[in-house]
């Protein structure tokens, strides 16, 4: 690799690279130490394509969701199987994996800036905007970033665009999955919100569970399937189906309504 080689979108991959090893180390302990990251599935990984791969995940912080992501599946490839012992596997990092972000977001402050540089695909969010509700149209570069970071490899989203549970789905995610027909994992992620601040910079609490499942790639027919058909697949396999709240006993749905208040902030 030459050692100006650049990404489609430009990013330095020597950089990319060291930057990937740096936070990788310095995040560890979070998920392997101070917490115990449980992962289920992880065989899942090493047998998929390179690119145009789509994983979609249930959100409960802004970065410590994909940090997260970044140390399960290079450790996956480098073929630990359901944990993330020993951090050798940062050492040679799977370099086109990017991952959807507001834009807004990424750019608050220094580190998210430099988060970005890892491989956020920044978005502009057609909904929301500096804490109040918007209705503006999806840009189109937008969409085509995502179809070039698919082409190029591995992209992660989070369809609900929320940290709050059970929100609805967002038909974008139903439109890029149609279009360009990717390979759609699901993985359900729990403890993540009891762990860290909702920015999941701050270590919040220690000794918790973190369960990070990675389920079997969705069957979807990308030609028959309607953008509904396929909005309702994605809310089962990253169980925020409506219908989950019913097995849910009503005074622990109360007690994270009230943290949900709690930890709101404005970006």
């Amino acid at each position: 690799m030459g050692l100006f080689k650049r990404n489609p979108f430009g990013h330095i991959l020597f950089i990319k690279k060291w930057l990937i090893r740096i936070f990788g180390a310095l995040t560890h302990r979070r998920y392997r130490g101070f917490n115990e990251l449980q992962i289920e599935g992880s065989e899942i990984i090493k047998d998929l394509p390179g690119v145009n791969v789509l994983f979609i995940s249930n959100h409960q912080t802004y970065f410590a969701d994909v940090v997260a992501m970044f140390h399960v599946f290079n450790a996956s490839l480098s073929g630990r199987q359901d944990h993330i012992k020993n951090i050798g596997y940062l050492w040679q990092p799977k370099l086109n994996i990017y991952y959807v972000a507001a834009k807004e977001t990424m750019r608050e402050g220094l580190l998210p800036r430099i988060l970005s540089y890892v491989g956020a695909i920044t978005v502009e969010r057609t909904w929301r905007a500096k804490g109040k509700d918007v209705q503006r149209e999806v840009n189109p570069n937008d969409t085509e970033n995502i179809r070039i970071a698919l082409e190029d490899g591995w992209v992660i989203t989070f369809p609900q665009g929320t940290t709050k549970s059970f929100k609805p789905v967002r038909k974008g995610t139903a439109h890029i999955i149609k279009t360009h027909k990717p390979i759609v994992v699901p993985i359900v992620i729990d403890g993540f919100r009891r762990s860290f601040d909702k920015k999941g910079l701050r270590l919040k609490k220690k000794g918790i569970l973190q369960s990070f499942i990675i389920k079997e790639p969705l069957q979807i027919d990308y030609e028959n399937d309607t953008i509904e058909q396929i909005v309702e697949k994605v809310e089962y396999a990253i169980e925020q189906h409506p219908s989950f709240l019913k097995v849910i006993p009503a005074e622990e749905r109360q007690v994270q309504e009230e943290l949900n208040k709690k930890r709101q902030w404005e970006y």
